[in-house]
């Protein structure tokens, strides 16, 4: 017997789902394009039915994807109530904007001299009654003094105002710039120069201007600050050679042309970079033998006269005039303006070439404003004065000679060493640094040498004697932790025309009787 009931159950879910079918299909027949789909889905199925599962997998895991909570790694985050978050606020102290100051610091904070008024080569300094001789200043000959260079000053800030607002090639270049350039060529005897806003800025802008990433740079382990700088900044690869060592120079480059060779590296640019006059050590780079090394292997050679412009030499041009060598066999003259000739910025002299590549590619050019009007002239007459009065470097020979001779006694020699120790040394200031048999002889019980803030304090103890006495002097500063050799601490004697050759002598008597005072006591 036939279950008559039964049949009609399935005949009748059979035509629903046909009935549901077929109007699901005429819904997605009305469809404008949903033929194309259907038919692509009929032959898909017919030809490879498993890429029709395999796509409608991976629709399915694209939606359910899009629509699933978004995952963050690592969120342990807590969810606090108002009144944690009110209590963490409370407690929460913040961290101060500038790091505490150490007692080295505050030391060096609280003991830099304070000058009231203009500068001079007898400051008066607060905390003092009487005014100091000055021993501390790079007023070599005393040209912050002249009156005619302060008459042409004033006459030009009246025209011109204060600055140009702009850099030298946007706007910012006047005449008296271009006068200063020239100014500054016609007395190196070179064939162009360029000049800078800022002196510190001119050597580490000049460097990266021509040496880039591949080229070649042999530098003087003993360069300044400023020269350190630009030489990081050329990322270009570094070899440097020990101080003013004229055999180890030649190593480096004969070890670099033998490396060429061998491997068969390509030809790049090749610079050697020093100093004339070294602000860190007060020494004379042998500029004869590194022109003829620089000819021998074929560098270039950059040079940098920021201590020894308007002050070495018999016309004051720097050690192309104390050597009586062709300013044109150097291809690069830098120096600062912020010295000897009173005003502020630098210059870099050459070629024709090496000027204009440097005003499209001089960073330090390209994106400061100009050196003030005012400025650029007190260069200009400074220069003018040089030439006008060469007896001024003659005095100011006497005045380093008599420094050296006062300094060089006999008592002083257990007791300090002089940087450079040539009594005749042209270079118009020196270091004196404490000699390491006599911080030997002072060491503690659990010390293997004495620390280099010890060693600060006790050449500041010198520098607050000497002011006692009515003698301005001060210690050299350095970067310690970014120094590529930081030299030793050290207290910088410059010499200046500004004071009398007797006024001289009883300065640098009192600098000798401070030093054997205050180092006689010293640890005991």
């Amino acid at each position: 017997m036939v279950n008559t009931e039964s049949s009609y159950t399935v005949d009748d879910n059979v035509r629903f789902i046909n009935s549901t079918v077929n109007s699901v299909y005429e819904l997605v027949a009305l469809i404008p394009g949903s033929d194309i789909i259907l038919n692509y889905l009929k032959e898909s199925y017919q030809h490879d039915p498993f890429r029709v599962l395999l796509e409608l997998f991976l629709v399915f895991f694209a939606i359910k994807y899009m629509l699933a909570k978004r995952y963050k790694p690592n969120d342990n985050s807590v969810k606090l109530t108002n009144k944690e978050i009110d209590e963490l606020v409370e407690e929460w102290q913040p961290e101060p904007l500038v790091p505490s100051l150490t007692a080295y610091d505050r030391m060096n904070l609280e003991k830099t001299p304070v000058i009231i008024g203009p500068q001079s080569a007898k400051p008066k300094v607060a905390g003092h009654t009487k005014p100091l001789m000055n021993l501390a200043t790079t007023n070599y000959i005393n040209l912050v003094a002249s009156e005619q260079i302060k008459d042409k000053a004033i006459k030009t800030l009246r025209n011109y105002g204060v600055g140009s607002c702009g850099p030298p090639g946007f706007y910012g270049t006047i005449d008296v710039h271009m006068d200063l350039e020239k100014d500054i060529a016609k007395f190196l005897g070179v064939d162009e120069a360029i000049i800078y806003a800022q002196g510190f800025s001119t050597i580490s802008s000049v460097i990266p201007a021509f040496s880039k990433r591949g080229d070649l740079l042999v530098v003087d382990d003993g360069v300044n600050f400023a020269v350190q700088k630009g030489v990081q900044i050329s990322r270009s690869n570094v070899r440097y050679f020990k101080h003013n060592d004229m055999e180890d120079l030649e190593r480096v480059l004969e070890e670099i042309r033998v490396d060429d060779l061998v491997h068969k590296k390509r030809l790049t640019r090749r610079f050697i970079v020093t100093e004339g006059l070294f602000a860190n050590h007060g020494d004379i780079a042998p500029l004869p033998k590194i022109i003829d090394l620089k000819f021998k292997y074929k560098y270039r050679l950059i040079l940098d006269e920021s201590q020894s412009i308007g002050v070495v030499g018999k016309r004051g041009a720097g050690l192309t005039d104390l050597y009586n060598v062709n300013a044109a066999e150097i291809d690069m003259i830098v120096g600062s303006m912020a010295t000897t000739l009173c005003a502020s910025g630098g210059f870099c002299a050459g070629s024709h070439e090496i000027v204009d590549h440097q005003r499209l590619s001089g960073q330090a050019y390209c994106f400061s404003a100009s050196i003030p009007a005012m400025l650029a002239v007190s260069a200009s007459e400074a220069l003018k004065v040089i030439q006008e009065q060469p007896n001024l470097l003659t005095e100011l020979q006497e005045r380093v000679v008599s420094i050296r001779q006062t300094l060089k006694h006999k008592a002083l020699d257990p007791l300090v060493e002089f940087s450079s120790p040539d009594i005749d040394s042209p270079a118009p200031f020196f270091h004196i640094r404490v000699k390491p048999t006599f911080l030997k002889l002072h060491l503690k019980d659990d010390e293997t040498a004495v620390p280099r803030e010890d060693e600060e304090r006790l050449l500041q103890d010198v520098v607050d004697e000497c002011a006692y006495q009515g003698v301005l002097i001060t210690r050299a500063k350095y970067v310690a932790e970014q120094e590529k050799i930081c030299p030793r601490p050290s207290i910088r004697i410059h010499a200046t025309t500004g004071l009398t050759k007797k006024e001289t002598e009883k300065a640098a008597g009192v600098v000798k009787a401070a030093i054997t005072k205050v180092l006689g006591k010293w640890r005991r």
